[in-house]
């Protein structure tokens, strides 16, 4: 029977690959092991060997042509054995696909070519590179552009961050020669709020200028789709519209906890507008958001315990990051409680009794509940999306069950991370209003947790590329940077997951300084196919942080100079 040659899938990222040259003609006998052709991905040229004995009795892609990975490009066998007469349909996606019936045909001329509903990360990019592309487009928000992120997540974290950052240096001050003659602080949290308010209004004030600079008609208001497939605002002014953007995004997730209506209890959108600082304050979730929050109050003065039902926390990244994380936050003074259930919370005497399985109670001032989020369906309306456990189900162009609606971000719960957003966003703006077919590819999203230190990573985890791999791991610590000791900031190592046959790099994790900007060099890397011997052909600015990227990646050689020989 017939052995079928496939385009190789050489890389975790590789799609298709292309035919550099046939080193045999149809006809001639290949031995095993023997070269059949030369391939090239974007970055690698590699040579594809017979896996067995046999004539090359068929080339059905030649010389310069590029083709999907797993696809048939030829055929081994028995001489003058033919080639099968069909092939097998490959499997139907499971993503939903839209129907290409156009809904055009259906409007007037005055008709907006895209309606977004949605004004966050997805919302306005996709509005905005629709407007770019040439259409003629509306955007409909029911509260302040930009967002969660922007309004009540990632920025004014950042703003509570840099704070504690600010409070952290002061503690060095005296090692470095610097006298403060008064080293108590207070945080005057009208003053935090009015900065983080100033913050988060020059940023929306900016994405508001945008759009106008695009010519994007912006409506206030919560705006659902008809039946028909436009846009009501407030249930009375219609949009009539020829695609849709549906970027409702996302809203707190809540659990049916005994006690969690109190009012002390607060979720992430309430903390931020919190005008004290609490005594004693116990989150529910070690997740990203928690431990950010966590890490600022704490900071700020409050008495932290976070509540994880997992085994870790952040438990996402990979398990050494987390593990050394934790160990930050104890010394600083956060109590964790891993694998620990919470069971009911009592609201007594003006504080909180947090009731967990297995374990005293918890008495404290305030809780955060910060167990994540879930997608906002209040836009979809009178329409009937295909769901997936609460989400809309999208392919990778970005479109839903429905023809001509599109719905990237949060909503469609596939990366809730605001700058997959962007790209989601820009990815159904230019599907929805030129037809094409261009991909969303997220599986390399760097994550950032920006605790003190910070965290970051991309890729695969340690954990999971040895269920796929054989793989070399390389380190390199913070502390033998010349940048990080000079800055008081020597805590944390990056650490690289690599293929050990091909040196593709399947993923880099770092707890230290700059982990959120370090990790887009990694993003980098991995997105470009760039093996760790490539890599190693550049040269890093001395004295940097980024070095330790450089030395973690000559560790997975057993090449790093700096750092003592391995035995």
């Amino acid at each position: 029977m017939a052995l079928e040659v496939i385009m190789p899938k050489a890389g975790v990222d590789m799609t298709e690959g292309q035919i550099v040259q046939w080193n045999k003609k149809v006809g001639e006998f290949v031995k095993e092991g023997e070269i059949l052709l030369e391939i090239m991905t974007d970055k690698v040229s590699m040579e594809l060997e017979a896996e067995e004995d046999g004539y090359l009795i068929a080339i059905l892609k030649g010389d310069g042509e590029t083709v999907p990975v797993t696809e048939v490009i030829g055929y081994l066998g028995e001489e003058g054995e033919n080639i099968p007469t069909t092939v097998a349909a490959s499997d139907a996606s499971s993503t939903p696909t839209a129907t290409t019936t156009s809904n055009d045909d259906n409007k007037s001329d005055d008709a907006y070519d895209i309606v977004v509903i949605g004004g966050g990360p997805a919302g306005y990019v996709a509005a905005i590179k629709a407007a770019q592309l040439g259409g003629k487009i509306a955007l409909v928000e029911k509260s302040e552009l930009g967002g969660t992120c922007l309004n009540r997540g990632c920025i004014p974290t950042k703003t509570y961050l840099h704070n504690a950052e600010i409070i952290e240096s002061l503690a060095h001050a005296a090692n470095r020669g610097i006298i403060i003659e008064n080293p108590n602080f207070t945080v005057n949290m009208d003053k935090v709020l009015e900065t983080k308010n100033k913050v988060v209004n020059t940023l929306v004030g900016g994405v508001a200028g945008l759009l106008r600079s695009y010519g994007v008609d912006v409506y206030k208001g919560i705006g659902t789709i008809t039946k028909d497939k436009n846009v009501l605002v407030n249930g009375a002014e219609l949009l009539e519209t020829k695609k849709i953007i549906l970027a409702g995004g996302s809203k707190v997730s809540k659990i049916n906890v005994p006690g969690m209506e109190s009012s002390l209890v607060m979720t992430s959108d309430d903390i931020l507008d919190m005008k004290e600082v609490p005594e004693s304050l116990v989150i529910i979730g070690g997740g990203v958001v928690g431990i950010e929050l966590g890490q600022a109050f704490m900071t700020f003065g409050s008495k932290v315990t976070v509540v994880e039902m997992m085994n870790r926390i952040v438990p996402a990244m990979d398990a050494e990051v987390s593990k050394n994380l934790r160990l930050i936050l104890d010394r600083k003074g956060m109590t964790i409680l891993t694998e620990t259930k919470l069971e009911e919370i009592v609201e007594e005497n003006g504080k909180l009794r947090i009731k967990v399985a297995g374990k005293e109670d918890i008495i404290a001032d305030k809780a955060l509940l910060s167990i994540g989020r879930v997608p906002d369906l209040e836009g979809i309306g009178e329409v009937d999306f295909e769901l997936d456990r609460g989400r809309i189900k999208v392919n990778e162009y970005m479109e839903t069950s429905v023809s001509g609606i599109y719905a990237p971000g949060d909503i469609n719960g596939t990366k809730m991370l605001a700058h997959a957003a962007f790209r989601m966003g820009e990815v159904a703006a230019e599907n929805a209003l030129k037809g094409n077919h261009v991909v969303a590819k997220l599986n390399l999203t760097p994550a950032a947790i920006y605790t003190l230190p910070e965290v970051a990573a991309v890729g695969l985890t340690e954990e999971q590329a040895r269920e796929k791999y054989d793989i070399a791991i390389g380190e390199f610590n913070f502390a033998a940077n010349g940048r990080a000791i000079a800055s008081d900031a020597a805590q944390g190592f990056v650490k690289v997951i690599a293929d050990k046959k091909y040196g593709e790099v399947l993923g880099v994790h770092i707890i230290g300084p700059a982990a959120a900007e370090l990790i887009n060099e990694a993003s980098t890397i991995i997105e470009m196919e760039i093996t760790v011997e490539e890599m190693l052909k550049t040269i890093h600015g001395h004295p940097t942080f980024s070095e330790v990227m450089y030395e973690a990646f000559a560790d997975v050689l057993g090449m790093a100079i700096h750092a003592p020989k391995k035995k």
